[in-house]
């Protein structure tokens, strides 16, 4: 399909873009239970005061006989910087 590729190519970073600064990922939500993940999606994506998308990272963390598939939600929150000396 035409222009594809640039469309790629943007999408990837403008992500990159806002992680490249300084910051840390918060979990928001995390659960083993795949219908209460699902449940907490939709009761997210219709609340009065929405997370930011475009700054959330879902996680699935795939588990074995041993580890239980894990669901995780996390949003980016960058650092708050005090302003450097002689500013303000």
């Amino acid at each position: 399909m035409p222009g594809q590729r640039k469309r790629k190519r943007q999408r990837q970073t403008r992500g990159r873009d806002r992680w490249n600064e300084a910051g840390r990922w918060e979990v928001v939500f995390e659960t083993q239970d795949e219908s209460e993940w699902r449940s907490r999606l939709r009761e997210l994506r219709a609340a009065d005061d929405p997370i930011d998308w475009e700054s959330a990272r879902i996680d699935t963390l795939c588990g074995r006989l041993t580890y239980p598939t894990t669901y995780r939600l996390s949003v980016f929150v960058p650092d708050v910087r005090p302003p450097g000396p002689g500013v303000g």
